[in-house]
């Protein structure tokens, strides 16, 4: 592989090659989503007039994606605003009045579980039967007694044994498993309904990490994600009010969409060939790239002159593309970071009904399948995809959204579900809940809307986690700039990362993304801020 590292006494000081004299910077961002746009809002803000932000798709936002149908707005990406003491996104809402309409089902104070609201959960069997409210209730204090458990191992540093494998998912389970069959007050019949009930927490668990199972996710990292103090929130007009907010301030041109980017060539790999197209390509537009050190090669055979590129895309394409997306390669310490890391699929479907079946009281309706009483990590024939959705869960207020369920699925069986046409996916949903309610009768949903994160070949998945075998380490080796060395006074940061699995602490959260773009921004105007000074 060839060396990532530069001589600290080159003689190409970052702040000459015409910089200094002549002209700005000139900056690229490799995607349109949080983290690419508030990298280029902070920079465009603070004085950096040559930045273009390159976006593979056809629209910005990202994993933001928000429908409008008829009056109601759907989340197929980011629903909640995680925290409000001191939250980037909840400050850009609040301050926008997009949370005047967010009703008190809308917030949640404490630990969330997906769509959460006044009411309450059905926790309903393969068999049709309703697990008793009190069974639930005893179920949920032990299950979020044993997470509390979880949360220790990195905040306390206590160590983990062997037998858990520095799993969630084996750990969380081993233990709940152990109390249930002690406890003496339990019939066997209550018994064996709580044994199953862990299968169903776990799999919301894996829905909210965006893993294929909690197996897979850090024991003795677990706890490093910080939550930020405060309510949650849903933004009733959408969370892509946040991404228009964001882009008011960047001027049409800079954003270029339907522009995938081939390969980024860095560290001096530009070879003449390219430099000379790159540079026909600026003597059309009356101005020269006079020591650029990167070429960003897009697949529409455009290349790109610039002294440093921020990439923000998914941890999913890093995985799919590191090899071919970088010349020179990656470093192994940062290839080993992205191949360490986790990132899976979680999608939602949403049902649309004529008329509700369920309960005004009911907030959702979980999936308790009783055979999985002592079954162990699940992953499911392809055919049975459908036992990996955790749950439907009721959208309010029903005058803002009507009669919709909001399904959730993750890991493997969400990427054969995104495989199905909408009439198998709405035939086999409505099935389940035929099933799982005991009602024959249930019709068939008159729409039906889901996501596709998995499949999307500009996402190739939701958010990020710390894998087994991962830690918030590897999150700062995946965040280091290229080419690595002690001063960026020195060598130039060329090519910097971004998005939501760059940081340590709020990885997977769209404050984390927001915040990591602004991150990589504030490295660059500590390099240019005489030069910027300057100018001013």
């Amino acid at each position: 592989m060839q060396s990532s590292e530069i001589s600290a006494d080159s003689t190409d000081d970052p702040l000459s090659s015409g910089l200094r004299r002549k002209r700005q910077p000139r900056i690229v961002v490799i995607g349109a989503g949080l983290a690419g746009l508030s990298a280029t809002k902070t920079l465009l803000e603070n004085g950096f007039t040559d930045v273009t932000v390159l976006e593979a798709s056809d629209r910005i936002g990202g994993r933001i994606q928000s429908v409008k149908l008829e009056n109601a707005t759907f989340e197929l990406g980011a629903t909640w605003i995680h925290g409000s003491n001191g939250n980037p996104i909840y400050h850009l809402a609040e301050d926008n009045g997009l949370l005047e309409e967010t009703t008190d089902g809308e917030r949640s104070v404490g630990r969330i579980s997906l769509y959460s609201k006044n009411g309450v959960a059905y926790h309903l069997t393969n068999n049709g039967q309703r697990i008793p409210k009190d069974v639930v209730e005893e179920f949920s204090d032990l299950y979020n007694e044993v997470y509390n458990l979880t949360q220790e191992f990195f905040q306390s540093g206590k160590p983990v044994n062997a037998e858990s494998k520095n799993s969630v998912g084996v750990f969380t389970r081993d233990v709940v498993r152990k109390r249930i069959k002690a406890d003496p007050d339990d019939s066997e019949t209550i018994r064996r309904l709580k044994l199953a009930m862990i299968q169903q927490y776990l799999k919301v668990e894996s829905c909210e990490s965006s893993s294929h199972s909690m197996d897979e996710v850090s024991l003795s990292e677990f706890g490093e994600w910080t939550e930020i103090p405060g309510a949650h929130h849903i933004i009733p007009c959408g969370f892509m009010k946040i991404v228009e907010i964001l882009s008011r301030a960047i001027p049409e041109s800079v954003i270029q969409l339907n522009k995938p980017v081939k390969c980024i060539h860095w560290n001096q790999s530009v070879s003449k060939e390219i430099e000379g197209v790159a540079d026909h390509n600026s003597d059309r537009t009356g101005e020269r790239d006079v020591g650029c050190h990167v070429c960003v090669e897009c697949e529409d055979c455009e290349f790109i002159l610039a002294d440093h590129v921020i990439v923000t895309v998914s941890l999913g394409v890093l995985k799919k593309h590191h090899e071919n997306m970088f010349h020179p390669r990656l470093p192994e310490e940062k290839v080993m970071a992205i191949q360490k890391l986790g990132i899976s699929t979680t999608d939602k479907i949403f049902l649309e009904f004529e008329e509700p079946f369920w309960s005004p009281e009911c907030n959702s309706i979980q999936f308790v399948w009783e055979d999985e009483a002592e079954a162990e990590s699940l992953t499911y024939p392809e055919g049975m995809w459908y036992r990996k959705i955790c749950s439907f869960d009721v959208l309010y207020p029903p005058e803002r959204y009507g009669h919709v369920l909001s399904g959730w699925i993750c890991g493997e069986e969400a990427l054969i579900m995104e495989k199905c046409d909408d009439e198998t996916v709405a035939e086999t949903c409505t099935e389940m809940l035929r099933k799982f309610t005991g009602n024959p009768d249930i019709p068939k949903p008159r729409r039906i809307l889901r996501s596709s994160w998995g499949s999307n070949p500009y996402f190739r998945g939701s958010y990020s986690y710390t894998q087994v075998g991962s830690s918030g380490a590897d999150v700062e080796k995946l965040a280091k700039p290229l080419p690595y060395t002690e001063s960026s006074k020195t060598v130039p940061m060329q090519v910097m990362f971004s998005g939501e699995a760059t940081h340590r602490k709020y990885y997977s959260t769209t404050h984390g993304a927001l915040l990591s773009g602004q991150r990589e921004a504030a490295h660059l105007l500590e390099m240019y801020q005489d030069l910027l000074q300057c100018r001013n």
